[in-house]
């Protein structure tokens, strides 16, 4: 007789190996195509929301203001992006995609959404509609738990 894994705990697990295989398998593929994982993810965000300030991009990326300004600093030397100064406020930087930078994107995160698409195409619509709802609301409940300790 099985036992019963439906636990908080036991979702949280399968969760987080899911989402390990998920990353290992989706930047294997990322780094084929040259790029390291926070560079990939800077150039995406500035594809798909355009010239934004490095204050914001480092949020939308997960990663920190000394972590971003390097990574954005790299991308610079590749001639992937331009650093300029905000003509509202001088001590915003904004970054934005130069043509180089959009051109070797475009195709990496094009195949990168064909991994992703191949990644889940066990699931049906209904299916990835009710995974994508329920990480929201557990998403939203941690967020929410994590505001109220005052962590932030």
């Amino acid at each position: 007789m099985k036992k019963d894994t439906s636990t908080a705990v036991h979702a949280w697990l399968v969760m987080m190996k899911a989402m390990q295989s998920i990353s290992r398998y989706a930047l294997a593929e990322i780094q084929q195509a040259g790029l390291g994982d926070s560079d990939f993810r800077v150039l995406e965000v500035l594809l798909h929301k355009g010239p934004l300030p490095v204050n914001i991009i480092g949020p939308k990326v997960n990663l920190t203001p000394g972590s971003i300004s390097v990574a954005v600093d790299r991308l610079l030397a590749k001639g992937f992006v331009t650093r300029t100064e905000s003509p509202e406020d001088r001590r915003v930087r904004v970054v934005a995609l130069t043509p180089r930078g959009k051109s070797v994107i475009t195709p990496i995160f094009r195949a990168h959404a064909e991994t992703i698409d191949k990644i889940f195409a066990e699931l049906s619509r209904q299916e990835l509609r009710q995974l994508d709802q329920l990480l929201k609301r557990v998403g939203k409940q941690a967020d929410s738990l994590f505001e109220q300790t005052g962590a932030k």
